[in-house]
C-alpha cells in the first residue's frame, strides 16, 4: 500500500521522502521491523522510541513516523528514509494502521462499554444477545478475543491500535457483522480507539481505579478519559444510578438511554428481585419496566445486584440496536462469562463457582452477593499473588473471614515468593476480621479444590476466587496449564461424586504428593484414600 493511501484524510508534515512510498507493514516495535516497514516513534513513560530510529532505518525501513526531532544529522545519514511528522503518533498509528486494514470497523456494528466494574461481563452479555438476533459477533476484552469457532488471549483490556485494527481485520474477514469491547480509560487515552466511532458507547460504574504513575493522575482524569467515549458513539446506554454519570458526560454527543434502579431511567428494574439457585443456574429474577410503561420478568443466569445492572445496561443496547425482545430475553439467560461467578454444574447438594476476585473490593462484592442466597455454610478457597502488595493479602484474609463461613487458604500465582510467606500474610488479614474463622491451609491449589469437593456439606456455597479465567498458575516465573473449570470437572466426574455423603472422602485414583493441612494454626498430614 502506498503512504498516501494511509495518510489521506490526516494532518502531517513530509519531512523527507515521498508520499508514494510502499508500505509493507506497520511496526512499533524497533526489534520487529522489517524491510518496506514503516515504524512509528512513540513517546512513552519509560523509553522514547525515537532513540531507536538509527537501527530502524538499519533493519530496512522505508518510512519513519515522528513526533519531534531527530538527532542532528540522521536524516542526511538516511536520505532514502522518508520521514513523516505529526503532533502525537499514538493517534498517528491509530489512524494509520485502520487504513492499513481497510477500516475494518466501519464493516460492523460497534458496540464499546467502558466503566470499572462490569465491562467484562456487560460484554459478554451483549454478544450474547446479539448472537441470539442472529448476528454473527466478535468480542474483544479482558478475557481476550472471540469470534465464532475462535478464541485466544490478550495482554490488554484494549490492544494497542495496530493489534486493535488486525483484529477488528480477523472479525470482519470472518464474517463478523457486529463488534462488542471492553473500552478502557487507558485505551482512550492512549489513543488506542482513535479513529473508532461507534455505533452504541455503554457506561457500567465508576470507582476510584487505576490512579498513580504510569496511569491517570486523578479520579476526575480518569472520569474525563471514560467520558470521551461518548462524544464517539451515535448512542450512549448509562447507569443513572451513579453519582459520576452526570459529570462523565459532560460534553457528550450521542443520544443518551437511561437504565438504573433507583433513579428514574428509560429502563428501569424493581428493587425487590427473587434469587434463583439451581444446580445449573445461580441467577436472579427481576421485573423490568421499560419507557411505556411495559413491564416483564426478566431472568438473568448470573447472580446478585451488580448483574442485574449488567443485564439493564445489556437491555439499553438492545432495544438502541432493535433487537426485539425474544434475542435479548434468550440472551440474558443463557450468558455464562469465563471466570466471573462462573457456575460449575457438579452436584445437586451444593453449588460451586469460580470467580476472578483477586482483590478487597471485588472479593467483598461478591461474598456479600453469595450471603444472600443463604447457603448452608459460605466457604471460600483462594490466595493472593507472589511479587505484589502485601495489603492486598491482608485485605482480602480479613474480607473473606468476615464474610465467609470456611476458608480454604492456598496458593495464586506464587511468582517468586513461597507461598507459605505468602498464606502467612493472608493469616495477619484474618486476624484483624475474625480470628476464631475455621480455615484449613492446603499450599497445592489442585489439592485444595479437591478438599473443597471432598468436604462439602449439603447447600454449601462454595467460591473459588482468584485465578478466575486464568488458563495457568506461576510459580517461581514457570506458568504450567491450570483451568480450575476443567479440573473441577475432571475430578468430579470421578466415580461417586453424586452417591457420597456430606463430609466423606471418596476413593480417588491418583494423588500427586501428601498435602499439609493447617487447622487453626496447628499442622497435621492427610492423604485421601487410595493415595
Amino acid at each position: 500500500m502506498l503512504l498516501k493511501q494511509l495518510v489521506k484524510g490526516l494532518r502531517y508534515r513530509l519531512v523527507q521522502g515521498s508520499l508514494n512510498t510502499e508500505v509493507r507493514d506497520i511496526f512499533y516495535d524497533s526489534r520487529k521491523v522489517c524491510p518496506g516497514g514503516l515504524f512509528v516513534c512513540i513517546v512513552g513513560t519509560q523509553r522514547d522510541s525515537h532513540d531507536f530510529a538509527a537501527d530502524v532505518a538499519a533493519r530496512g525501513a522505508a518510512v519513519l513516523v515522528v513526533q519531534h526531532e531527530l538527532e542532528a544529522g540522521f536524516l542526511q545519514a538516511h536520505p532514502d528514509l522518508t520521514v513523516l511528522a505529526f503532533d502525537n503518533t499514538r493517534y498517528a498509528m491509530a489512524r494509520l494502521s485502520a487504513a492499513y486494514f481497510g477500516h475494518p470497523a466501519e464493516e460492523m456494528t460497534m458496540v464499546g462499554v467502558t466503566g470499572t466494574k462490569g465491562k467484562t461481563t456487560t460484554t459478554h452479555m451483549i454478544r450474547q444477545v446479539l448472537t441470539a438476533a442472529g448476528h454473527k459477533t466478535g468480542m474483544i476484552g479482558t478475557n481476550g478475543v472471540y469470534y465464532p469457532g475462535h478464541h485466544y488471549d490478550l495482554n490488554n483490556t484494549t490492544p494497542e491500535s495496530y493489534e486493535l485494527q488486525k483484529i477488528l481485520r480477523q472479525l470482519a474477514d470472518a464474517g463478523c457483522d457486529a463488534c462488542v469491547m471492553e473500552v478502557s480509560s487507558q485505551g482512550i487515552m492512549m489513543d488506542r480507539v482513535a479513529g473508532i466511532h461507534y455505533r452504541v458507547g455503554v457506561f457500567t460504574n465508576l470507582y476510584p481505579d487505576h490512579i498513580g504513575p504510569g496511569e491517570h493522575s486523578s479520579f476526575e482524569e480518569y472520569r474525563a478519559w471514560k467520558g470521551r467515549l461518548f462524544q464517539r458513539c451515535d448512542v450512549g446506554v448509562v447507569n443513572a444510578d451513579d453519582p459520576n454519570t452526570d459529570a462523565l458526560l459532560e460534553g457528550h454527543t450521542c443520544r443518551l438511554i437511561t437504565y438504573g434502579i433507583q433513579h428514574p431511567a428509560d429502563y428501569r428494574a424493581a428493587a425487590d428481585y427473587r434469587l434463583l439457585r439451581t444446580k445449573e443456574m445461580l441467577g436472579v429474577e427481576f421485573a423490568l419496566t421499560e419507557p411505556d410503561g411495559h413491564t416483564l420478568d426478566v431472568q438473568v443466569a448470573m447472580p446478585g445486584l451488580f448483574s442485574i445492572y449488567n443485564a439493564l445496561a445489556t437491555i439499553g443496547v438492545g432495544k438502541a440496536l432493535d433487537l426485539g425482545d425474544g434475542p435479548i430475553h434468550e440472551g440474558l439467560r443463557t450468558t455464562v462469562v469465563k471466570g466471573r461467578v462462573e457456575l460449575v454444574p457438579i452436584s445437586h447438594s451444593f453449588t460451586i463457582l469460580i470467580d476472578y476476585a483477586h482483590n478487597e473490593a471485588a472479593a467483598e462484592s461478591l461474598l456479600e452477593t453469595l450471603r444472600a442466597y443463604a447457603p448452608t455454610r459460605l466457604v471460600v478457597v483462594f490466595g493472593c499473588g507472589g511479587n505484589r502488595s502485601k495489603l492486598r493479602r491482608y485485605g482480602m484474609g480479613e474480607v473473606c473471614s468476615r464474610m465467609a463461613d470456611f476458608l480454604i487458604l492456598t496458593e495464586d500465582n506464587n511468582r517468586f515468593e513461597k507461598v507459605e510467606d505468602i498464606l502467612a500474610d493472608i493469616r495477619q488479614g484474618i486476624a484483624k476480621g475474625r480470628p476464631d474463622v475455621p480455615f484449613v491451609e492446603i499450599p497445592d491449589r489442585l489439592d485444595a479444590l479437591h478438599y473443597a469437593i471432598d468436604h462439602a456439606r449439603q447447600g454449601d456455597l462454595i467460591a473459588v476466587i482468584g485465578k478466575g479465567h486464568e488458563a495457568y498458575r506461576d510459580r517461581e516465573g514457570v506458568k504450567i496449564p491450570f483451568v480450575e473449570r476443567a479440573l473441577i470437572e475432571e475430578y468430579a466426574a470421578e466415580p461417586g461424586v453424586e452417591n457420597r455423603q456430606p463430609q466423606q472422602n471418596r476413593p480417588r485414583g491418583f494423588f500427586h504428593a501428601p498435602a499439609a493441612v493447617f487447622v487453626r494454626g496447628k499442622s497435621r498430614r492427610f492423604r485421601r484414600p487410595g493415595g
